[in-house]
């Protein structure tokens, strides 16, 4: 199982919305809006890195709103 995060930030006002539509991504486990640099932060169980990549690059950065997403592989 390979642990990912990635920060997202938006372009759009609506962190509730893009926070549903990220939750609704398989792989994404969790989706926390926070107050910082970025605007949501998820957290992605896949099988493979290859998969963090489908989940970050191809589907999340897809999103109407979203602007981009830097992730993070977690190493323990």
């Amino acid at each position: 199982m390979v642990i990912a995060y990635s920060m997202v930030t938006a372009n759009t006002g609506e962190a509730d919305r893009l926070k549903r539509e990220i939750e609704a991504i398989d792989g994404v486990t969790e989706v926390h809006v926070v107050a910082g640099d970025v605007d949501l932060i998820a957290r992605v169980a896949v099988d493979s890195p290859a998969d963090v990549k489908s989940v970050a690059a191809d589907q999340i950065q897809s999103i109407d709103g979203v602007e981009r997403t830097q992730t993070y592989i977690a190493m323990d």
